[in-house]
């Protein structure tokens, strides 16, 4: 198989599975059958002249068998593509959206926003996200709950999306000075292990998936990495999380957050940079996946103007993309579970979603980064009974990219 056919081109959703009966209420007639003339299967299986059988939101089986399609469903030819297994973002903060008005700095135009414009803005990142074949999405961080307004307008077929998996308010320090006259509390502020246990359980009673935490300094052209949450505090975090049965995602530029966020019991760990050996160590023996969220900083330095940085930005991303990329590669031959996340704020300019070769770059073969995009990361999903068992090819969604099937 030539790898490089399929990767690089035009990436077209084919729109079906749960994204078909969510977006349309189905037919009568709702079994679909789709013909590619290759299908990858996410676990290392290349079909050829595959079959896919769908029934509403499940896909319910792939075959090589031509004459497989059942009485009267609804048969598309794909033939000229290669099919692929949803792929999945694992860091996405969906909800930080503008409308590019020209001459304004991006960061400028997300200052108290009105949560219904910034949710009906988003709806353009979330169909351009589902178009480059991104089926599901684990979305760290919004405002005002509108991660989870979109999550539910997607769900009942108001929205045209991808799949989320959102966290409400990510928990952070207090960043303002006192003020005599008081300051209006925000969400998601949390100092020390009372607070940090209260905005935990705010987030689940607001409906989040999964828990976010940052247990450091560092975002867009901020790379410091100091750590802003003690060990107690993410242990607690951690805790109260998991006692609600909910996964728990800790930021952390920097090796000292990372350090105790695996030490706390994170489930997943952001961005982390220049971690030693002994936390990499730990990492795989628990199992702890790693987000590196390389690919955002490039996206920095190529739009840190239009966003509105301040100057010298580029030189500090530049000087931090290879400690990242660096630490990628040693936690990747250390046996650490590398998830691809592209972890960008300002979604409608992203990078488009074929650049997952530059997981490639930490050591991983291509299809084992595709695997990380979909069937593999699906082990690690917050619901796997939402999404699907890859083993059992119920896949999220299907991608058909390329005009030219794979060899």
């Amino acid at each position: 198989m030539r790898w490089n056919r399929v990767i690089p081109g035009v990436l077209i959703t084919v729109a079906l599975a749960a994204h078909t009966s969510a977006q349309e209420k189905p037919a009568a007639k709702a079994v679909k059958v789709l013909r590619f003339g290759k299908l990858w299967d996410g676990k290392g299986k290349l079909w050829t002249n595959a079959t896919v059988v769908i029934d509403g939101n499940k896909i319910l089986g792939v075959t090589s068998d031509s004459h497989a399609a059942p009485a009267g469903a609804e048969v598309i030819d794909l033939s000229k593509y290669t099919g692929l297994p949803g792929l999945i973002d694992a860091h996405t903060h969906m909800t930080f959206y503008t409308d590019e008005t020209p001459g304004v700095p991006l960061l400028k135009q997300l200052i108290n926003p009105v949560p219904a414009v910034e949710v009906f803005l988003a709806r353009k990142g979330a169909l351009r996200t589902l178009e480059a074949g991104v089926t599901t999405v684990r979305d760290l961080g919004a405002d005002q709950y509108m991660d989870i307004a979109m999550r539910d307008l997607i769900n009942r077929g108001e929205m045209i999306g991808p799949r989320m998996f959102v966290c409400g308010y990510g928990l952070y320090i207090t960043a303002t000075p006192f003020k005599k006259e008081g300051t209006p509390p925000a969400g998601g502020i949390a100092d020390g292990v009372p607070e940090v246990l209260r905005a935990v359980r705010q987030q689940i009673a607001a409906g989040a998936d999964v828990i976010k935490m940052y247990g450091s300094t560092g975002t867009d052209d901020d790379v410091t990495g100091f750590e802003t949450y003690t060990f107690e505090e993410m242990k607690a975090a951690v805790d109260m999380a998991h006692q609600f049965g909910k996964k728990i995602a800790i930021h952390s530029y920097g090796p000292d957050g990372a350090r105790d966020a695996v030490r706390a019991g994170a489930d997943s760990l952001e961005h982390a940079t220049d971690m030693d050996d002994a936390t990499i160590r730990e990492m795989a023996k628990r199992a702890t996946y790693y987000v590196p969220t390389i690919d955002h900083n490039r996206y920095y330095i190529d739009n840190g103007d239009k966003i509105g940085y301040a100057p010298g930005y580029k030189e500090r991303l530049q000087a931090f993309i290879p400690r990242n990329l660096e630490t990628a590669r040693k936690a990747f031959k250390a046996g650490v579970e590398i998830r691809d996340g592209l972890g960008c704020d300002l979604h409608h300019v992203r990078r488009k979603y074929a650049r997952t070769g530059l997981v490639c770059e930490s050591g991983h073969d291509p299809r084992a980064s595709a695997a990380n995009c979909n069937g593999e990361w699906r082990r690690a999903a917050w619901e796997r009974k939402r999404i699907g068992r890859g083993g059992a090819r119920l896949f999220r969604g299907l991608s058909g990219r390329g005009r030219r099937s794979a060899r």
